[in-house]
């Protein structure tokens, strides 16, 4: 499988970015994709994710309200629609895909292991 992250940008601190991960390749055991983001300085973190064959979504505490995931099935896309965006959203955002067949259990969704496949990652800068 192979994931084209693209969308990133600069904004000013309130506006809004989206971005989009788009999945290629051998996609049918595709079961979720996540958003992660790593900003300078500091480790990888999660951002949101959502399971592919239902559509449930998990965020992370400190975007939830702002951030929303979205997934286009019959592209193999997923969406990070991005608004009142805030200085310390400004990252490399990197999407990833679970692609074992089997559903991720909740409770492994935030945690970078269970992604097999990963984007090479665009930019997000907020200025302030």
């Amino acid at each position: 499988v192979q994931l084209q992250a693209s969308g990133g940008g600069l904004v000013q601190t309130g506006g809004a970015l989206r971005l989009a991960c788009a999945a290629s390749g051998r996609t049918d055991g595709i079961t979720a994709m996540g958003w992660f983001r790593q900003a300078p300085g500091k480790g990888r973190e999660f951002v949101a994710t959502i399971r592919w064959p239902r559509g449930d979504f998990y965020y992370a505490d400190s975007v939830k309200g702002r951030f929303t995931i979205s997934r286009d099935k019959s592209k193999n896309t997923a969406y990070l629609q991005m608004n009142s965006l805030k200085h310390e959203d400004t990252a490399i955002y990197y999407c990833a895909t679970n692609a074992r067949y089997t559903i991720p259990i909740v409770s492994s969704l935030r945690r970078p292991e269970t992604y097999d496949y990963w984007g090479q990652g665009t930019l997000v800068t907020v200025s302030s």
